[in-house]
């Protein structure tokens, strides 16, 4: 249901209301106000628009290029405010280098360097978003007291006294929401006060995600019921316009009513009160082409059941605008029309359109700049030699070295710590990993840039940070056969149903539903995946196909050679290694905390860049080539069949495909990609 003031105003609009005055001499003169709200979100320490991994400046990413576009955004209005959404502190190796800083004397002798060039843009406010707690509360807390803005969580609250500063128990960590006063000028030139509350909010699955960093110390609740529970205290506290804060994907207009859910935007579009949205979490944008089939939403406006919204991608490639026209009634403020856009710092160039990128601020280089020296010393220590190259360009098609070398990293620290314990030394152990860097989520151009490419020779820790992105740690689960079948149906929803019998272009991967990050290859057992047969799960992980069957010829073999298949394997036990975010999420079939049955100190990354090191010095180099454990079904039609997948479009990636290819692969040098990715045909028939 749409809330009333979206109502009112699409009622208004159908029976031709105007806030214009009348001819009138006496008539009073319409006050109206045009307010810009700016939003950065998801920059996960991306302060420098450099890429470390490729040691080169980057033109498409970086808070310092987004800073521009701020500069610029501002100077075309009046009246504007700037706001963040988190997933501010990690994802960048400069944020890996301050974490590795803290973790050895558990403190920050400097400013953090996001906050060093943000307190220089003038931000009113900042959310919390989920990666904010990756490296513990005592981190959060020094580094978000240097900022010179307030923060907001309106759904996390301590579960013990002072878990967080001094806040007691069932107190939230950071103030629900905010109300700022802002001085507006009018289309009069005449000078307002209003009043613009602001109110944020994280996924509750914190508590799954970080369960390590964060239970027993803190509760959160359900995005859409703190929102039900907070607007209305916010207008009665007199706010004139509130803007909400999600750090929340859009999800889904069937089920708004989820409390839980991760993704709950399009729900809060219909909480009354709320006048604008400025979301992120997801990595898109909005309003974009990518959101034209969903519900009640006006992509050419920006709207989301006539609310205003905007998600300004990841990395800083966007600046979100959110224009709004407000107009003074009877003494109360009401939002007449808005219109939305994400702007990016870069586009590349096509046939008819030159490339365009913004300029760096050169302030917040000047600002970061020996955080940036030092995070280059720091990524580019070596720790090993690999034999060949480390690609991730296929890892959707085919078995991936990049995938490879994690599994092998994990099963080799979990089979270790397992020969310790009595009840889990005789059980074999598994690995489950994805592959984090494979094209993104294929919805800007910069997402054809998000592959993992480290070549053969000696390795850095830079390398390590490539080749598994995120600080997640260590997490073994205890599952039996069927569950990993299971498991890796799941997965398997990363392709779309193939129709053996069209002639017609079949896409292979399904970009819409299932995150590449969530396609886990399973190392240890041996597997195919038919594309024939429709997907027993969606990209949830919930049944939608109860009979479905697209995991064949699943088989595990022990060290004395034995064949497990079948009923044998389906009752067998297994252990996956795989990381917290994982084996805590309860989606996947063997995963929740009830299956857990270790939990190691180390992160996935310090696991595999130690087994790097153990393997150089043991063998002279590391080999992360591909075991081929996984394939697909040759599909046997007498139809010609049309299949094709997207990967980068480089002379590395054409390489690399043309040296590694598993099964018969081809460019189509005819297509273009709309985000810039290549096109390939891949043959599933021999």
């Amino acid at each position: 249901m749409l809330n009333k003031k979206v109502l009112a105003v699409v009622i208004a609009g159908a029976l031709g209301i105007s806030g214009c005055s009348s001819s009138d001499d006496n008539s009073v003169k319409t006050v109206e106000v045009d307010l810009r709200i700016m939003e950065t979100s998801d920059i996960h320490a991306n302060i420098m628009d450099y890429n470390y991994y490729s040691g080169q400046t980057d033109k498409t990413i970086g808070l310092a290029r987004t800073a521009a576009l701020i500069h610029e955004a501002r100077e075309e209005v009046t009246n504007s405010v700037l706001v963040d959404n988190g997933d501010l502190l990690q994802g960048s190796p400069m944020g890996d280098y301050i974490a590795h800083e803290f973790k050895s004397t558990n403190q920050l002798t400097d400013t953090h360097p996001a906050y060093k060039a943000m307190n220089t843009l003038n931000y009113e406010v900042g959310n919390i978003g989920n990666h904010e707690f990756n490296y513990g509360l005592d981190f959060l807390d020094q580094a978000t007291a240097e900022s010179n803005f307030p923060y907001i969580s309106a759904n996390v609250y301590c579960e013990v006294d002072d878990c967080f500063r001094e806040v007691k128990a069932g107190e939230p960590l950071f103030e629900p929401y905010i109300i700022k006063e802002q001085l507006v000028v009018d289309n009069n030139g005449d000078e307002h006060t209003i009043k613009i509350g602001y109110i944020g909010f994280v996924p509750p699955q914190i508590k799954i995600w970080d369960k390590q960093n964060l239970d027993g110390k803190v509760v959160a609740r359900g995005i859409v019921e703190s929102a039900e529970r907070y607007v209305p205290q916010m207008k009665a506290e007199g706010a004139d316009v509130i803007v909400a804060i999600p750090h929340s994907g859009i999800g889904s207009s069937e089920n708004p009513s989820d409390m839980s859910a991760e993704n709950a935007t399009w729900a809060l579009t219909t909480v009354d009160g709320i006048d604008a949205i400025m979301f992120g979490h997801s990595h898109s944008v909005f309003p974009s082409s990518q959101f034209a089939d969903v519900a009640n939403v006006d992509i050419e406006k920006g709207t989301i059941n006539g609310v205003a919204a905007v998600m300004p991608g990841r990395w800083g490639d966007n600046l979100g605008v959110v224009d709004l026209t407000l107009v003074q009634e009877d003494g109360a403020w009401a939002v007449t029309n808005s219109l939305s856009k994400a702007r990016p710092i870069f586009i590349k160039a096509t046939d008819t359109t030159e490339e365009f990128s913004v300029e760096p601020d050169a302030n917040i280089h000047a600002m970061v700049e020996l955080e940036h020296t030092a995070t280059l010393e720091y990524v580019n220590a070596p720790i090993g030699k690999s034999s060949t190259d480390m690609y991730s360009f296929l890892s959707l098609v085919q078995d991936d070295p990049t995938v490879q070398i994690v599994s092998n990293a994990q099963i080799d620290a979990v089979a270790e710590a397992a020969s310790k314990i009595d009840a889990l030394k005789n059980i074999p152990v598994l690995s489950a990993s994805a592959p984090f860097k494979a094209g993104g989520r294929h919805s800007t151009t910069s997402d054809a840039d998000s592959y993992v490419q480290v070549p053969a020779g000696d390795l850095t820790y830079k390398n390590a940070a490539d080749l598994y992105l995120y600080p997640n740690t260590m997490v073994a689960v205890k599952v039996t056969g069927a569950e990993v079948k299971d498991w890796l149906e799941c997965s398997a929803n990363q392709f779309n149903q193939i129709n053996p019998n069209s002639t017609e272009a079949q896409s292979l991967i399904n970009w819409d539903t299932h995150r590449t990050y969530n396609y886990d290859v399973i190392d240890g057992v041996s597997y195919k995946i038919d594309v024939t047969q429709p997907t027993k799960f969606d990209g949830d992980c919930v049944v939608v196909n109860p009979d479905a069957n697209r995991i064949v010829d699943l088989s595990y073999t022990d060290a004395d050679g034995v064949v497990f298949t079948d009923d044998e394997l389906a009752s067998k036990e297994f252990i996956i290694a795989s990381n917290n975010y994982r084996a805590f999420g309860g989606k996947f079939a063997g995963t929740g905390a009830e299956f857990v049955v270790m939990e190691l100190p180390d992160t996935n990354r310090e696991a595999l860049a130690q087994y790097i090191s153990e393997e150089s010095e043991a063998n002279g180099e590391v080999d992360p080539s591909a075991d081929n454990n996984w394939d697909f079904v040759t599909i046997d039609t007498p139809t010609k069949l049309d299949i094709r997948f997207e990967t980068q479009d480089s002379e590395t990636a054409d390489k690399f495909v043309e040296d590694y290819q598993v099964r018969p692969m081809t460019k189509r040098t005819d297509l273009t990609d709309e985000f810039g990715f290549a096109i390939y045909n891949i043959d599933l028939q021999q």
